[in-house]
């Protein structure tokens, strides 16, 4: 009797915990969320969404910051995901194992854990001056695209070993090859739960801005950008710039809560959308 008592106060305590755990994240998330949404809302109108910054940018709005968030968000994740779930098709149905993959794996794992400026040197000193690029929107979109490749890999990779391998098995059976089944059955089952990975890597990369400052972001430019080497204004930096840069921080404050409050709707955006494309196709299989 005390014994089955004992259990269900350890239990009772257990769940306790983890119930107080998520109280307060939900807690920390809606103050976090409440605090962005009341000293930004103000600055949100039609103007500000729509018109290009003035007079050092105490003025104006963010349209060419927004433009720039969502093309350097969508080119990172265009250079990312074929590269990640490539390299994850290949690890789990393709290299057999061994010392060789365990090494990619730890790689992978490693880069997981660099913090982002040092990926933005790496773009600077590669993509940037290496490679000639100069500050653009191909070489902040290669740097995010490299910053978020792990996450896409670890997250396509965790979709294939989902698939049942009866799927493999079935196909093998009826005489496809080890690519055709890949190809035609595997790839399809576990392609929803890759957009999973590439709605975080959307979100991520969106929010990024030392890997952006010195590859694709600047101060101010007067254009949308036209072409994959034009330098970009984005969110993140902007609001970087605002809250340290220049001699009117406490008049830009405003502008800086409107502009995270945007930059918060525009992720959101961008994930209702990747999440729409992904119910689909789990609805069609």
């Amino acid at each position: 009797m005390r014994s089955n008592f004992a259990r269900k106060r350890n239990q009772f305590i257990a769940f306790s915990i983890f119930r107080a755990a998520i109280y307060l994240n939900v807690l920390a998330l809606a103050l976090f969320l409440g605090f962005i949404a009341i000293n930004g809302i103000s600055a949100i109108s039609w103007e500000f969404l729509t018109e290009h910054p003035r007079k050092s940018m105490t003025e104006g709005g963010i349209w060419p910051c927004i433009v720039g968030t969502v093309y350097i968000s969508l080119g990172s994740i265009l250079v990312a995901f074929p590269l990640g779930v490539g390299t994850a098709i290949y690890l789990n149905e393709f290299s057999g194992g061994g010392r060789w993959t365990r090494i990619i794996r730890m790689g992978i794992i490693n880069l997981a854990g660099v913090p982002s400026v040092v990926y933005g040197l790496f773009g600077l000193a590669f993509f940037v001056l290496y490679l000639n690029m100069g500050v653009s929107l191909l070489a902040g979109s290669l740097t995010l695209g490299a910053f978020i490749l792990p996450l896409i890999i670890g997250s396509a990779e965790e979709a294939l070993r989902n698939v049942p391998q009866s799927y493999r098995e079935a196909s093998l059976a009826l005489g496809a090859t080890k690519w055709q089944t890949v190809y035609r059955m595997v790839l399809p089952a576990a392609l929803p739960s890759m957009l999973t990975g590439m709605i975080l890597g959307v979100s991520r990369a969106a929010g990024e801005t030392a890997p952006i400052m010195f590859t694709a972001a600047v101060f101010y430019t007067g254009k949308i950008p036209s072409s994959i080497f034009d330098e970009i204004m984005a969110m993140p930096y902007h609001i970087y710039v605002l809250a340290t840069a220049g001699v009117n921080i406490d008049q830009t404050r405003p502008l800086q809560y409107g502009t995270a409050l945007t930059l918060m709707f525009l992720v959101l955006g961008l994930n209702l959308v990747a999440i729409l494309v992904r119910n689909k196709l789990q609805r069609r299989l």
